[in-house]
């Protein structure tokens, strides 16, 4: 999925979503905090007041380039970021800030789905007046068509989900090896502008999938295979007009097809965004902050504001109302393999979550205007589920008389030697200053703690394989939509133990009763409803001790001074460039 940002917290392996090593980009490319930057219509410097006015250009500095513009190829969802202003979905997220932005609403569709009795079964119609940028009409073959180039082997890097889900999914391979012509038999169009989908189980939360990119259309006769993302055919605001670099320079122009009266989310305020990436993050946000030229009406997609930056820039009282504050959910944690001793023992397990420090590894990850104090596995936003719970309370700072307790009881009166494993990564999550600040915590109840530092790929390899997995490291998970389906299922259902490949379940937890319970609340279609169950699911699971949940990064980036109308909902934490205006 990775828009990608390597600037701060990148995680071992996993973002965002389930079964990719591009999660990481998006939980990094999108992480952010729990508050929003400001209302809908505020901007910074002079003329904050003015609403926002159509035209002029938008400049976008990014620590990565946009690779793999086309929208089978991307991992995203819910809109916001570049690909969102070329590629419309059936659905997206509702362009407002904080919470209210973590919902699903229309997009090319009328509504977000009509689910049969079961949930197996959805049904979409599309809106009257749809276009694309050479006027001619966007039809459901088109979007059926987009999601079947999404299984060809030459175009991956798109979400699993879909292949997971819709039934004959596991075995297509896309249209180009699709002899008969058929495509998918489980995503049928009986008219123009009406498109089903059968899938292998229920799924309640289908409207928020479907607010990826592979659900954007794709014109049959107009498909150039790898070839698609130089000049993809634009459904949204604006169309590719120059894209040099893999990515690293991205121009769009307007779309003169598009109708705001098809699409209420985005505003399309520019007349042109240039897109500027492979910048190093130190470069994006001087350039910001100064603002010369063009920069003044900049802003980034992927580049956070580190520790000493936010130094600097809390001296400045007007750079500091350029300072945008977002909530992606995400979690940094402590994980326990069970099946490497002493961390059989729940006491042992239970022991070190009583000596952990979470004050000193906050400390370690920038500070409290960066991360977040953690106890819960979900994040600490209403539409996950979360539910405020602390199996293992021990304060800030945490308690190693009772660790000391525990360890007498699990067999370790005299004290216990243990490792841990950790990125060499300078990332402020997974990276060796956390790892230290768990070292210095642990010491104090009669743990020592020896330190396994491992080079990125390394890492990455090790932490998750089956097989190789130690009994101890940092690890961090965030999810693909704001629910707690996504972020629980790929950690702790038993079915998603990945034994020949990349596995995120580090516990290797195969409860018959966790797993009963996922499916369980995948059957509902009231996402108020299943976020309730998901949270009870938090605290069950939470209470075995399986992972130490230890922080939530807050992210912060700065915008331009002639930025207007800044929006960031807590869906992806980021600024959303289809709301900004330059004028």
């Amino acid at each position: 999925m990775p828009e990608i940002s390597l600037s701060r917290y990148l995680p071992p392996a996993g973002r965002a979503g389930a079964r990719r090593t591009a999660a990481i980009a998006v939980a990094v490319a999108l992480a952010a905090g729990a508050t929003a930057c400001g209302p809908k219509d505020a901007a910074a410097g002079d003329g904050a007041a003015a609403a926002p006015a159509k035209g002029g250009t938008l400049t976008v500095l990014n620590s990565q380039p946009q690779t793999n513009f086309d929208p089978a190829r991307l991992y995203t969802s819910g809109g916001g970021k570049v690909p969102t202003l070329v590629f419309r979905t059936l659905t997206t997220r509702y362009r407002e800030n904080g919470a209210a932005g973590a919902k699903a609403v229309p997009d090319l569709a009328t509504d977000t789905g009509r689910p049969s009795e079961n949930a197996t079964v959805w049904t979409y119609t599309l809106k009257d007046g749809l276009k694309y940028e050479d006027g001619s009409p966007i039809t459901s073959a088109d979007i059926k068509y987009g999601i079947e180039r999404s299984f060809a082997a030459e175009l991956s890097g798109g979400s699993p989900y879909l292949r997971d889900w819709l039934v004959g999914g596991e075995s297509y391979q896309g249209p180009y090896k699709d002899k008969g012509g058929d495509g998918l038999k489980s995503i049928e169009t009986p008219d123009a502008k009406t498109i089903v989908f059968h899938l292998k189980k229920p799924e309640g939360e289908f409207p928020l999938l479907a607010t990826q990119t592979q659900f954007a259309p794709v014109p049959k006769a107009k498909d150039t295979g790898t070839k698609y993302e130089e000049h993809p055919v634009s459904s949204g605001p604006y169309k590719v007009v120059k894209n040099t670099g893999d990515g690293e320079h991205l121009v769009l122009d307007r779309n003169p097809h598009w109708s705001e009266k098809t699409d209420s989310e985005r505003h399309a305020y520019p007349d042109t965004i240039d897109v500027k990436s492979g910048l190093d993050p130190a470069v994006v946000n001087q350039r910001l902050a100064t603002g010369a030229g063009p920069d003044a009406a900049a802003v980034t997609a992927d580049t956070n504001l580190g520790p000493a930056e936010l130094a600097r820039i809390s001296g400045d009282e007007e750079l500091g109302k350029r300072v945008g504050t977002g909530h992606f959910g995400y979690t940094n944690y402590l994980a326990f393999n069970p099946k490497v001793k002493p961390f059989d023992n729940p006491k042992v397990r239970q022991a070190i979550a009583y000596a952990v420090n979470r004050q000193s590894v906050v400390n370690a990850a920038g500070g409290s205007a960066l991360a977040e104090p953690a106890t819960t596995f979900l994040p600490n936003s209403k539409p996950f589920g979360y539910t405020p719970y602390d199996p293992f309370p021990a304060g800030r700072t945490g308690n190693p008389a009772k660790a000391r307790e525990l360890l007498k009881e699990a067999g370790y009166e005299d004290g216990l030697g243990i490792t841990l494993t950790h990125s060499t990564t300078n990332n402020f999550a997974t990276s060796p200053e956390i790892a230290t600040a768990l070292q210095e915590a642990l010491k104090k109840a009669g743990i020592t703690v020896k330190l396994q530092g491992l080079e990125g790929n390394d890492y990455t390899e090790k932490v998750q394989s089956v097989d190789d997995e130690p009994g101890l490291f940092l690890s961090g998970w965030g999810a693909d939509w704001p629910s707690g389906g996504p972020f629980l299922a790929p950690v702790f259902d038993g079915r998603q133990i990945v034994r020949d490949g990349s596995n995120f379940n580090h516990a290797q937890l195969d409860d018959p009763a966790v797993n009963h319970e996922i499916d369980e609340i995948n059957k509902l279609t009231d996402l108020t409803a299943a976020a309730k169950r998901w949270g009870a699911l938090d605290k069950k699971i939470g209470e075995q001790a399986l992972s130490v949940p230890l922080f939530h990064p807050v992210y912060k980036r700065l915008y331009g001074k002639e930025i207007k109308n800044v929006v960031i909902s807590d869906w992806d934490g980021a600024l959303d460039i289809s709301q900004v205006a330059v004028k």
